[in-house]
């Protein structure tokens, strides 16, 4: 069984960093700088999503980021064979499966892995025998929860971006049932022997009723940290971020 008195671990996506610097075509800022400080901060991982049209993070980065990077990669990707073919010549320590549209400005939902178990159990067996912890980034489901669990993922990443995107509509009943939701999904994936993740649109407001889950073990959480580090540092909004989950785990301030 999983010690739930443990750390909730951070993982900080540095994606938007290089949202920044591809706007003017530069070379800064530097999302390796970004995880060097996140790293400092207290980041247990960084999250760095590689997109089919490569509009933020580049082959570049990645290349970078497992040279020098001493924390767990956990690289963000889609179902594709260009992406598989790049995760197996990098092997990190993490590969999270995620959808993706090109015309979205962000990931608008989980993948529907219970419509495509048959290929993405294929598709993510490589991974795993190269090394990988495969994780499938999920709405809170019972049936992607399910098929997660039997096509072999060892982690599901449920998507909190809903229930983050209500709050700050202030629709708070419906907030409370998308959290019940999450919460029925986080107890049942545990139950089938999944780590359990969550990330996406996570700020300080939102962060503790998820962090306070028992059963998750990682929170992952980027745009927000970038854009509060426009005001404050990345240092310091990570050091706060950190302060929160502890405390919504009833652990002693660092």
């Amino acid at each position: 069984m999983t010690d739930f008195a443990g750390r909730l671990r951070l993982g900080v996506n540095i994606d938007h960093v290089a949202t920044v610097r591809n706007a003017r075509g530069s070379a800064y800022p530097c999302p390796l700088r970004a995880a060097k400080l996140a790293q400092e901060a207290g980041a247990d991982g960084i999250t760095a999503h590689l997109r089919e049209d490569r509009r933020h993070i580049s082959d570049a980065d990645i290349d970078g980021l497992m040279e020098t990077l001493t924390l767990p990669l956990n690289f963000e990707m889609a179902a594709t064979g260009e992406m598989q073919a790049i995760a197996l010549r990098h092997k990190p320590h993490a590969v999270c499966i995620v959808p993706e549209k090109r015309e979205e400005r962000t990931t608008e939902g989980g993948l529907d892995v219970a419509r495509d178990d048959n290929r993405l159990a294929a598709f993510i067996a490589p991974l795993r025998e190269a090394g990988c912890r495969v994780s499938m980034f999920i709405g809170a489901d019972e049936a992607q929860v399910t098929a997660s669990a039997r096509i072999g993922a060892q982690v599901v990443e449920l998507h909190t971006g809903h229930y983050c995107d209500l709050h700050a509509e202030g629709r708070l009943a419906e907030r409370d049932e998308e959290l019940a939701r999450l919460r029925e999904m986080t107890a049942y994936a545990h139950s089938l022997g999944l780590e359990v993740h969550a990330g996406h649109g996570l700020t300080y407001e939102t962060v503790q009723p998820i962090a306070a889950f028992p059963e998750v073990m990682e929170l992952n959480i980027g745009h927000f940290l970038i854009a509060e580090a426009l005001f404050k540092g990345l240092a310091p909004a990570i050091t706060e971020m950190r302060r929160l989950m502890d405390e919504a785990r009833g652990l002693p301030a660092q």
